[in-house]
C-alpha cells in the first residue's frame, strides 16, 4: 500500500516520522514523508504556543485528502476530537518523564547551587519546579530542541528541563543529567506518546495501522488525557498524569500546582484496568477542585 505520511518539518518531528515510517516499511508498505508546515512553525521562537498550532494543518491536509496519515506528538493533540479522522494507534512511547539538562553536570534538581536560572516554556514546568525548590528562577525559553540547548550552552540560562523523549528521539539522551522522578514533576498527559491519525473511512488503511497500535499505550494515553480534560485544561495546563499498567491492573500519578508553585498537589490512585478511564477522570475532578491551576 503507498502511504503518504505528513509530519513538521522540525527535526524532532521528522526524527518521530521517519521512526513511524520505517515501521510501516518493514510491513511492506511503501511510504512517502509529507513535510507540512504549521501555524506553530511560522511564529517566532520566543513565542508561546497555543492549544493545537502543531496539528491543524497537518490534520486538515488529511481531511482534503492530501496526505493519508499525520503522525503528532500526542500531546499536542487537542481534546476535542475531529469527527472525521481518528487515532488509528499509539505505538511504544518514549519515556514520559522530563529531563534535567545542565552545563555544570549538576545531577539533579536537588544539587543545582542556590538562585540558579532555570530555562522552561512550560507553566506545568515552571510550577513544579518553584515547588521542588523554590529559590530557583524560571526564565521563559521557548524554541525546539537543539535551540534551547544552544542557549543552555550560551549561558542564557544554568539549566533545563524539557521532555526526555525529545533528547533520545534526536540522539541527545547523553545530555541529560537527571530522568526528573514523576511524583517531583509529573509529566504531560500523553508526553513521549506517538498518536497516528487517519481518516476514519480509510478501511484498509485503519487495518495497516492498528498492526502499529499498543493497546497499553492506547489505554495510558487516554486516561492521561481524561484527567487534563477534567480538569477544563488545556495542553499548556499546569496538570500532568502519567499511567502505566500492569496485567488487569492501573496506576496513576495525578499532579497539579500553580505555575508560581503554589498547591501543589500530587496523588497517586490504582485500580482495575477496565475502570482506568472513570478513575482518571475523577482524579481529574479532585485536582480541579483543589487547586486554581493557573
Amino acid at each position: 500500500m503507498r502511504i503518504r505520511l505528513g509530519t513538521r518539518g522540525s527535526m524532532l518531528a521528522l526524527a518521530q516520522s521517519d521512526w513511524v515510517a520505517g515501521r510501516l516499511r518493514t510491513a511492506g508498505h511503501d511510504v512517502e514523508v509529507v513535510r507540512i508546515v504549521t501555524e506553530g512553525d511560522l511564529r517566532p521562537v520566543d513565542t508561546v504556543p497555543g492549544e493545537g498550532i502543531f496539528v491543524a494543518a497537518i490534520a486538515n491536509a488529511l481531511k482534503r485528502g492530501e496526505i493519508d496519515v499525520a503522525v503528532h506528538s500526542a500531546k499536542d493533540v487537542p481534546l476535542e476530537e475531529e469527527s472525521d479522522l481518528v487515532i488509528a494507534a499509539y505505538p511504544e512511547r518514549a519515556d514520559p518523564r522530563d529531563a534535567l539538562v545542565t552545563k555544570s553536570k549538576a545531577q539533579s534538581l536537588a544539587n543545582l547551587p542556590a538562585n540558579a536560572t532555570v530555562g522552561t516554556d512550560s507553566p506545568r514546568r515552571a510550577g513544579f519546579v518553584r515547588a521542588a525548590r523554590g529559590d530557583l528562577r524560571i526564565v521563559p525559553l521557548h524554541g525546539n530542541v537543539d535551540t534551547r540547548l544552544r542557549r543552555l550552552d550560551a549561558g542564557e540560562v544554568d539549566a533545563l528541563v524539557i521532555a526526555a523523549a525529545g533528547l533520545d528521539r534526536l540522539g541527545r539522551g547523553a545530555r541529560i543529567d537527571q530522568r526528573i522522578d514523576p511524583k517531583v514533576i509529573t509529566p504531560a498527559p500523553a508526553q513521549g506518546a506517538l498518536a497516528i491519525q487517519a481518516r476514519r473511512t480509510d478501511g484498509a488503511l485503519l487495518e495497516a495501522l492498528e498492526k502499529l497500535d499498543e493497546q497499553d499505550v492506547r489505554l495510558a494515553v487516554e486516561a492521561e488525557r481524561s484527567v487534563l480534560s477534567a480538569t477544563g485544561g488545556t495542553c499548556r495546563a499546569p496538570v500532568g498524569a502519567l499511567a502505566s499498567m500492569e496485567g488487569e491492573r492501573f496506576t496513576m500519578i495525578v499532579g497539579g500546582v500553580n505555575s508560581d508553585g503554589s498547591d501543589l498537589r500530587v496523588e497517586v490512585i490504582e485500580g482495575e484496568r477496565s475502570n482506568a478511564i472513570a478513575l482518571a477522570g475523577a482524579a481529574g475532578r479532585r485536582l480541579a477542585g483543589a487547586v486554581l491551576l493557573r
